[in-house]
């Protein structure tokens, strides 16, 4: 899949964290297509060789599915656009900390990296809570890169919950 929604089809070429970045703005993206719906605004992209190759956004109300986390339904995704479950060689990018459930399917699906915007202090499976890609009694480990536009990746989701509370309020 190119990332054809950005406006710029490349990313910048110089350093890791100017990379970092291009691809979580595309995250975001897509956590402001969940807001849109309604959806807790948490967005997902998979990035192979320097193109994402699947995105995903939350889904978990419109699908009725607990497992419809963003990251999970773009490595979903990734696999059924590779044709394989390995995805070694793929970093995904996600702008909450990914939970248990999607840090082990990423620890599952033998990804290289996982890149994330805010901490998640109620379910951070990737630094936080626990440190799933880099326990030693799992058959597979990836790096993880915290932090990278964490100020804007917390705002959408502390925006969208204030929303929340407004409107119930107003009820």
């Amino acid at each position: 899949m190119k990332d054809t929604d950005s406006g710029n089809n490349q990313p910048p070429t110089s350093n890791t964290r100017d990379q970092d970045s291009h691809f979580m703005r595309l995250a975001l993206e897509q956590a402001q297509l969940a807001a849109s719906l309604g959806e807790v605004p948490i967005g997902a992209v998979v990035v192979l060789d320097g193109e994402v190759i699947s995105a995903g956004y939350n889904r978990r109300e419109i699908d009725a599915d607990p497992s419809a986390h963003a990251e999970f339904c773009a490595l979903i995704r990734a696999a059924e656009q590779l044709g394989r479950w390995r995805l070694t060689g793929c970093t995904v990018y996600v702008t909450l900390e990914p939970c248990l459930m999607c840090a082990g399917l990423m620890q599952q699906s033998r990804i290289d990296r996982c890149v994330y915007g805010a901490s998640d202090p109620k379910g951070g499976a990737l630094g936080t809570l626990y440190q799933v890609h880099e326990d030693q009694r799992l058959n597979h480990n990836f790096t993880v890169t915290a932090g990278v536009l964490e100020q804007e990746c917390a705002t959408i989701l502390s925006d969208f919950f204030a929303g929340l509370r407004a409107r119930k309020a107003g009820s």
